[in-house]
Formats: structure tokens, C-alpha cells, sequence
């Protein structure tokens, strides 16, 4: 779908589901208006504002696993503290509610390089029957917030400019998602997008969900389209992601399953053949202890060239099969310490990942909460003259709420690290790799009140 008829279909569908939504209450406007009067008179609100506020402050320790800067110093980069602060207002009342969110992301001490953003600014509008149309700037999250996700782990998080239209009732959900941008409301021209706000041009997204009940069983489907820019010739190109999630929660088991396909044209205009498997099992012994197992599969780029540090060198790719996470939540997979799909290789092509992973959750008390995880980490593709495992992971970590608002948590994680794993990352560590961190969480709600 082109981005202009993607701005097109969304103004249409925006202007007629306000109209249908004006009509609908039009209709109950005279019983609601004086609905309202009596509901004022015994004292019943039917206008809600709440403000609530997030001091959100991380400490990290870092020692290895990510690209070394000849220019600086290692051991100056090796500890910080970052910090993300929102004020949040919204407002509700019967058929309309609205929020925004205002936020500022940055480390301690740095000087005028810290981002201050609206991060949620929208308005949805709903019927009785369980339309909606909700628009402006909004937090995704779907599923497992495998693919699409709020990334709440990252200082900045993700949010998104779209307009999404749906129906929500009897155990259906169905969303519509466009996405339409640009750098800057130009006169002329405009056709080629970079550096906004957002990875994409335009993106069109369909996602069904449907709970069976009884069966304790929940499917979705999401399709993709996403426009994304091609940076040499300066136009857009089309690739499309295609799925199925699944989770089952029999008594005291937990199944959860996915499977997603990529293809279509990448930005340099390479055909594209990714996929991606999961599987998770979990079980709850008792409240406060359970097990889960799972593995990941995300394919890789076939002859897939390994470069050294400070050389240089080029395959030729007939077309790009390292699966794109495009937009979850990337933190919660593929080990905590972040090395696979949040910094990326050389060259943009990837050898594809295997995780498989194992870990124990056990709550002694209702405030404490602790955690132990395994990972052994493999490529997904054959490297030449180097072995496909990366490595394996330990993570240790616990939250503890000490008050209704107010959590602490820390973390600390160890991996061993391969050859394979220092020569995909082209750093010079020994391959004992350390992470640890302190944080503090305070979302207080400061102010609320019904008229």
C-alpha cells in the first residue's frame, strides 16, 4: 500500500467513524444530557482526571561484550546512572478518554543531551457496541510484545504516531493500524523520510485476537506492512511481516507459541526470506514457586561473513534472511544483557540466533520477588571457521515493592563467552563478560478527582 493512500484510507476512516459516532450519540444525547443532570444531582460523577507521575532511576556496571572505542578509555564508560521522569494526564468520561504524557529521558551529569518528548498524546472515541478509534501518539503492545512492544526497559521507551480503529467484545478483538510520516509539513516534494521520530515511513497493521474461554486458549494473527526508506534511492520500500501467538493456560501450566514470517523488499532493495519460531512451557508449583523452558529460533544470513576487528570485507547477497524483531520489546529475550537485536552486526545482515533457556521464579514473601535464568546462545547459520555457539548466560535478579508505588530491583548477569561470540561482536574481551544494576521505580498518583 502506497504511504499517500495510506494517509488517505486513515482520514477517511477517521472522519467516518466520527461521523458514526456523532450520530450514535446524538441519538442518546437528550436522555444522556439529562441522564447527566440527574446523576449531578445525587452526587454521581461522570468526568474522571487523574495525574500521576514516574521517577524512574537505573544504576548499570558494564565490564565487555559490546564494540570497544579505541578513542576513550573502557573503564569510563563502564558505570552510569540514567533516569526517565513522566507526568501523565488523563481524562475520562462516558465514550471519550484522552491521555498525555510528557518525559524526559537522559544519563546523570550530561550536559543539554537528554530528550524531553511527548511520549503518549491521544484521544479515543468508543461506541457502545465496542468500536473505538483511538488517535495520535500511543504506546503498541501486543501478544508478548514479541514483535511489537513497549520496550519499557529502554530509558526513551517506544511509542508511536497512528491512528488505530477497532472492535473489542465476546472474546473478539480486532485492531487496524496506519501509520503515516514525515520530517516536515513541506509544500513540495516530501517522498523521502530520515531521522524522524519514527524507523518507518508508513506502516499498515492488522491484528485478530480471539479467547476461548473455556479452553483458557488465546490465538492472535498480526500482518504487517511497513514502508521503510531506501537511503540511496531516496524512495520507499515495501516489507511485510505475517504471524500466529498462542497461549494456553490449563490449571497450572502455561503453553505459549509463535511463528512469524518476513518478506518483501528490504531497504537496499534485497528480496527478503526471514523467519522465526518460539516456544515456552511454564508451571506453577505453588504460589510462590514455578519453572518455565523455552527456545528461540530466528534465522540467519546464509554465508554470512564474520569481519575482524579493523578489517575489512564484503559477501555479495543474493537476498537478506536474518529475521527483524522490528519493534518489541527486545529486553525480556534473548538474555538480559542485551548483545542480539539491540546493538547490530556489520553491514546490516545477521547470522541468525538459538536461545534456549531455562529459569526459576520464587516469591518467599508477597513484596519479594526473585529470579534465576539460563541461556545457552547459538548462531543459526554455519560460520566459517568458527563454531556456532556464542556462549552461555547467567542471570540473577529480584524486585522487591516496598510500597504501593514504589519497587526496587537489581540484577545481575554473567555470561562465558566463545571465540564466535568475540568475533561477532569484534571486541578483544577475554569472553567473561559482566552486567549488574540497581533501579528505582516511583509511579505515585498525584492528584485524581470525579464531577
Amino acid at each position: 500500500m502506497r504511504s499517500s493512500n495510506c494517509f488517505s484510507l486513515a482520514f477517511c476512516i477517521t472522519a467516518l467513524f466520527c461521523m458514526a459516532a456523532a450520530s450514535a450519540v446524538a441519538d442518546e444525547l437528550p436522555q444522556a444530557e439529562e441522564s447527566a443532570k440527574e446523576e449531578r444531582d445525587t452526587a454521581t460523577a461522570v468526568n474522571k482526571l487523574d495525574i500521576d507521575a514516574q521517577l524512574f532511576t537505573r544504576g548499570e556496571i558494564r565490564v565487555g561484550g559490546l564494540p570497544e572505542n579505541s578513542e576513550k578509555v573502557k573503564e569510563d564508560l563502564a558505570a552510569f546512572l540514567m533516569e526517565r521522569t513522566r507526568l501523565v494526564v488523563g481524562y475520562e468520561r462516558p465514550y471519550f478518554d484522552a491521555k498525555i504524557s510528557v518525559q524526559h529521558a537522559g544519563v546523570w551529569g550530561q550536559a543539554g543531551k537528554g530528550t524531553i518528548n511527548l511520549y503518549e498524546t491521544w484521544a479515543r472515541f468508543k461506541l457502545p457496541i465496542g468500536l473505538f478509534a483511538k488517535i495520535g501518539r500511543q504506546e503498541l503492545t501486543y501478544d508478548n510484545e514479541r514483535i511489537i512492544g513497549s520496550d519499557d526497559w529502554a530509558m526513551a521507551a517506544a511509542s508511536h504516531d497512528v491512528g488505530k480503529f477497532g472492535y473489542e467484545g465476546h472474546g473478539h478483538k480486532a485492531h487496524l493500524i496506519l501509520g503515516f510520516n514525515q520530517n516536515a509539513e513541506n509544500t513540495n516534494g516530501g517522498t523521502y523520510y530520515e531521522d524522524g521520530a519514527q524507523p518507518y515511513k508508513s506502516m499498515q497493521t492488522l491484528w485478530y485476537h480471539y479467547d476461548f474461554e473455556r479452553a483458557k486458549l488465546g490465538t492472535s494473527v498480526l500482518f504487517m506492512n511497513l514502508g521503510v526508506q531506501d537511503v540511496h534511492y531516496r524512495l520507499t520500500r515495501f516489507q511485510h511481516l505475517a504471524g500466529v501467538y498462542m497461549l494456553w493456560e490449563p490449571k497450572s501450566w502455561q503453553f505459549e507459541g509463535s511463528y512469524y514470517r518476513q518478506f518483501g523488499r528490504s531497504e537496499i532493495n534485497l528480496p527478503i526470506k526471514a523467519w522465526m519460531a518460539s516456544a515456552m512451557v511454564k508451571y506453577q508449583l505453588n504460589p510462590q514457586l514455578n519453572f518455565a523452558a523455552g527456545y528461540d529460533y530466528l534465522s540467519g544470513d546464509e554465508f554470512y561473513y564474520v569481519r575482524g576487528q579493523g578489517k575489512a570485507g564484503l559477501v555479495h547477497h543474493k537476498d537478506m534472511r536474518g529475521f527483524s524483531t522490528l519493534y518489541g520489546s527486545h529486553h525480556q529475550f534473548y538474555g538480559a544483557m542485551d548483545f542480539f537485536y539491540l546493538s547490530a552486526y556489520a553491514d546490516g545482515f545477521s547470522p541468525g540466533l538459538q536461545n534456549l533457556y531455562t529459569d526459576i521464579e520464587y516469591k518467599p514473601v508477597k513484596p519479594l520477588a526473585i529470579k534465576a535464568s539460563y541461556h545457552y546462545l547459538a548462531t543459526s547459520v554455519t560460520l566459517k571457521n568458527l563454531n556456532r555457539s556464542l556462549g552461555h548466560e547467567i542471570e540473577l535478579s529480584a524486585d522487591y515493592r516496598f510500597m504501593p508505588f514504589a519497587k526496587l530491583s537489581a540484577g545481575y548477569s554473567f555470561m562465558v563467552g566463545t571465540d564466535t561470540m568475540k568475533a561477532l561482536k569484534r571486541t578483544s574481551d577475554s569472553g567473561r563478560l559482566h552486567w549488574a544494576w540497581l533501579s528505582l521505580n516511583i509511579t505515585p498518583r498525584i492528584f485524581s478527582t470525579k464531577w
